[in-house]
């Protein structure tokens, strides 16, 4: 399912800390490996708070690594000059959470949809019209949107006007942060089909991060857990549900609701607080949460061991009684 030689971004031993006050480091990502395939959505799923958006900025160039390295086809991203990082974001686009936020109240959607062409130099001023015209058209919108501005739309409305915006400049990698937790359920799903559909038209590679295991499950070819500044588990987006392993995970799942679930299962929630940031515990960072926690994962932590083709899952309870 997944081939080397499909890959066109690789993150080895990613590191990111920050510090903090009384001379201690928050470490928001704690060796992060990760691929991202052609064509394929890799989603990473986890609490907030665990660095799933420190990560992906890293991949966007708006933070550096403090060690390890990020591999657009071979070429580190943190190694770039800033005329080639900005050449290069063309490459990479991002849809942030609230797309509000995100646009200047003051522009016209004709002028938020077509300002990163005229940015690179891709698009005439007599050209804004027709472009934003057939950008809107992509997104399922109605061509007169263009002369609106931000909050004359709703919010499924705006975050289509922003998926527009960032392919505007069809960019290999399309990153999306939270990109839909703002949405009304059902608006959230007509969303997903759209960047579902829109992958397959161009063959784009996508980054989805996510708190919502059951959302992301449904359309992510690949799903990377995330607790506490380190992956857990790796493995196949079809296969969360049947094959995880990891107690994290699981709790994840037990945890959450769908309208399709047995009405006789309980939702049960995971037991007691993630620990601080700056006080992650020596060895495996969910042993104060996990009923298997042995004495081997208070202080040894575990790292990723690959238990089936495409799953990797960092925990001595599955990977020693194997």
């Amino acid at each position: 399912m997944f081939r080397e030689s499909d890959i066109v971004l690789k993150a080895s031993h990613i590191v990111k800390q920050f510090p903090a006050s009384g001379g201690r480091t928050l470490t928001a990502c704690n060796d992060i490996n990760l691929n991202v395939y052609k064509g394929k959505t890799l989603g990473i799923v986890g609490e907030s708070g665990c660095g799933k958006s420190t990560f992906v900025r890293m991949v966007i160039s708006l933070d550096k690594p403090t060690s390890g390295e990020i591999l657009y086809h071979g070429k580190n991203l943190a190694g770039l000059s800033k005329q080639e990082t900005w050449l290069n974001r063309q490459n990479m686009q991002m849809v942030f959470q609230d797309p509000l936020a995100s646009f200047n109240p003051k522009m016209k959607i004709i002028d938020i949809l077509t300002e990163p062409l005229m940015n690179y130099g891709k698009l005439k001023r007599s050209e804004k019209a027709a472009k934003a015209k057939e950008l809107l058209e992509m997104v399922e919108l109605p061509a007169d949107f263009m002369y609106r501005y931000p909050h004359n739309m709703s919010g499924g409305q705006r975050q289509r006007v922003s998926i527009a915006r960032a392919l505007s400049l069809e960019p290999e990698i399309l990153i999306c942060d939270e990109a839909t937790s703002a949405l009304d359920v059902s608006v959230q799903e007509a969303v997903i089909e759209l960047l579902v559909r829109l992958q397959k038209e161009k063959n784009i590679s996508m980054i989805f991060i996510c708190h919502d295991l059951a959302l992301i499950q449904s359309f992510s070819h690949q799903i990377a857990v995330m607790y506490l500044g380190n992956i857990v588990e790796v493995l196949p987006g079809a296969d969360v549900s049947q094959h995880s392993m990891h107690p994290y995970t699981q709790a994840l799942l037990g945890a959450q609701f769908s309208i399709h679930m047995d009405p006789n299962k309980k939702i049960e929630s995971i037991e007691s607080e993630a620990p601080s940031p700056l006080d992650v515990p020596t060895g495996c960072p969910f042993q104060n949460r996990c009923e298997h926690c042995m004495e081997k994962c208070r202080t040894t932590r575990p790292v990723l061991r690959e238990v089936a083709n495409g799953h990797e899952v960092a925990c001595f309870y599955v990977t020693d009684n194997r």
